[in-house]
C-alpha cells in the first residue's frame, strides 16, 4: 500500500508525456477496480478534455483516484525553489503526495537510490555518504530487508531505554515490519476530529460508536468521510471499525505480514456493518463519498459538512482565518488511529557514532518539547517514564484554541493497521459498504 503512480505532464524538453501506456494504466485500473497504486495524473491548461474524462471515469467507479497535480502552478512553483527548470518538469510525488524530483535533492526516494548505488558500487562498511535517515512504512521494510541498514541500535541509546516503551504496538511495529531495533521513534502524528462549537455544543460531540450514529443521524447529509483509497480515509473507517471492535481487536491489524482477505475480515466485519449503518444519514446517503481530504476539509469550510477530520488539529487554519475561532477539536473516548516516524541509519554510514548521539539527542526530553511548542508535533516518549520537571514541562505548553492535551491523545492513541493490510481493508469497504 502507499505506492504511487504518476501519468501525465511533460518530459524534461517541456513535451507532453501522456501517451497510450499512461491511457492503458488508467483503463486498467478502472476495469479492475484497483485501489493500489494510487493514480496521480499531471494535468495543465492545455491537457484534453478527454483526459479528465478519463480520470473521472475512474473516481466514479469509487477508486479515491486520480489525484490531480497542476504543472502550471507545480512547475514555477519548483523552479522558485531553486530547481532547474528540466528538473522540474521531470516531477512524481511520493506517497504521501509531497512533490519530489527524482535524482534531486535527499527526499526518500533519492536515499534509498544513493544507498542501493554505494552498495551495488561495493560501499557496503563505512565508505557511504549518508549517515543517518528520517525514514518509515514501505521504506523502512525495503531498506531493512536489502540490508541497507545498520543495527540493530535503537536499544543502546540512553534515552530510548529511558523514556521509549519499545513493546508498544505503535513502536514495535512500523506499519507492519518489526522494528528490531534497527530505527528509533521520532514523531507520532494522530487522527483527530473537529467541529465549530458555535453549531455543536459540546455534549452533543461524538465520544464513541453509537454517539457517532446518533451525531449523524441528528444532522442528516451533513457526515461523510473520503473514500476510502484516500489516506484520510482509511483513517476514519479505521476509527469507527476500531471502536466497534475495540482497540486490542484492532491492533492485530497492526502486525500481520502477509494478512488473507478471511484474516482481515473476521477482525472488521462488524465495523463494516456498523460503516453500512451510517449510510443512510450521510452526504449522498453513503452511496458516494468525497474524492479526498482535500475535497471534504473544503466542504466543511463553505458549510456543507458539520464535522471535519485529519492528522493532526486545524490550529494553522484557524490561526489564519480558515476556520472560525470557536473550531473544537476531539477524539472519540474508544481511540483513534496514529502511526509512528523513525530514525535509521545507513549500514554504510561513515559516522555510526556520531549518528547514534544525533539520535539519542532527538529523543531527549528538551528536543522532543521543543518540538511539541514550536511544531505540536506528539512525542514518541512514554510521559509517564519523565521526571516530575520534564513531565510538567509538557503539560505547561500553551495550546491553540483548536489544540488538544497532548496527554488525551496519547491516552487515545490505537495502532493503524500495517502497510500490507490496508489495501485488504480498502477492497472490503469498497465491496460491502457504499451503497448498501
Amino acid at each position: 500500500n502507499g505506492q504511487s503512480v504518476m501519468l501525465g505532464g511533460c518530459t524534461r524538453d517541456g513535451t507532453p508525456a501522456f501517451n497510450r501506456l499512461s491511457r492503458l494504466a488508467m483503463k486498467a485500473c478502472g476495469e479492475l477496480k484497483l485501489v493500489d497504486p494510487k493514480i496521480n495524473l499531471r494535468v495543465d491548461k492545455n491537457t484534453p478534455k478527454e483526459i479528465y474524462e478519463l480520470g473521472t471515469e475512474l473516481t466514479k467507479a469509487g477508486l479515491g483516484f486520480p489525484q490531480y497535480a497542476n504543472d502550471d502552478v507545480v512547475i514555477p512553483a519548483l523552479v522558485k525553489w531553486g530547481y532547474e527548470l528540466e528538473d522540474a518538469r521531470d516531477y512524481s510525488v511520493a506517497a504521501c503526495w509531497e512533490f519530489l524530483i527524482p535524482g534531486c535533492g535527499m527526499d526518500i526516494n533519492n536515499i534509498l537510490t544513493q544507498l542501493s548505488g554505494e552498495f551495488q558500487a561495493g560501499l557496503t562498511e563505512d565508505g557511504g555518504s549518508i549517515d543517518f535517515i528520517w525514514i518509515n512504512g514501505e521504506n523502512f521494510a525495503s531498506a531493512k530487508a536489502n540490508g541497507y541498514l545498520w543495527g540493530p541500535f535503537a536499544q543502546d541509546l540512553p534515552n530510548v531505554q529511558n523514556y521509549v516503551d519499545t513493546e508498544a504496538a505503535d513502536i514495535a511495529y512500523d506499519f507492519g515490519t518489526p522494528v528490531e531495533g534497527y530505527e528509533a521513534p521520532y514523531g507520532k502524528a494522530q487522527m483527530v476530529f473537529w467541529v465549530d462549537s458555535a453549531q455543536v455544543p459540546e455534549t452533543e460531540t461524538p465520544i464513541d460508536s453509537e454517539t457517532f450514529l446518533q451525531f449523524c443521524q441528528d444532522h442528516p447529509g451533513m457526515v461523510t468521510y473520503p473514500e476510502p483509497g484516500d489516506f484520510t480515509g482509511t483513517a476514519i473507517i479505521s476509527c469507527l471499525i476500531a471502536g466497534v471492535v475495540g482497540k486490542e481487536e484492532f491492533e492485530k491489524l497492526a502486525t500481520m505480514t502477509e494478512p488473507s482477505e478471511d484474516e482481515v475480515r473476521a477482525i472488521v466485519a462488524p465495523g463494516m456493518e456498523y460503516l453500512r449503518s451510517l449510510n443512510p444519514h450521510l452526504w449522498k446517503q453513503g452511496k458516494t463519498f468525497p474524492a479526498d481530504s482535500t475535497t471534504m476539509h473544503q466542504m466543511y469550510a463553505d458549510g456543507e459538512l458539520i464535522m471535519d477530520a485529519g492528522y493532526g488539529e486545524p490550529q494553522t487554519d484557524v490561526d489564519n482565518g480558515l476556520l472560525p475561532a470557536t473550531t473544537r477539536s476531539f477524539v472519540l473516548d474508544t481511540g483513534t488511529v496514529g502511526n509512528t516516524n523513525y530514525m535509521a541509519i545507513a549500514a554504510n554510514a561513515p559516522h555510526k557514532e556520531a549518528a547514534m548521539v544525533a539520535i539519542n539527542e532527538v529523543l531527549s526530553p528538551d528536543y522532543q518539547l521543543a518540538r511539541y511548542k514550536t511544531l505540536g508535533n506528539i512525542t514518541v516518549l512514554d510521559l509517564d517514564r519523565l521526571c516530575e520537571e520534564d513531565r510538567a514541562a509538557f503539560d505547561a505548553v500553551e495550546l491553540g484554541s483548536a489544540q488538544l492535551p497532548l496527554d488525551v491523545k496519547l491516552e487515545h492513541a490505537v495502532a493503524e493497521a500495517c502497510g500490507p493490510v490496508i489495501p485488504v481493508l480498502e477492497k472490503i469497504w469498497h465491496d460491502e459498504v457504499p451503497g448498501k
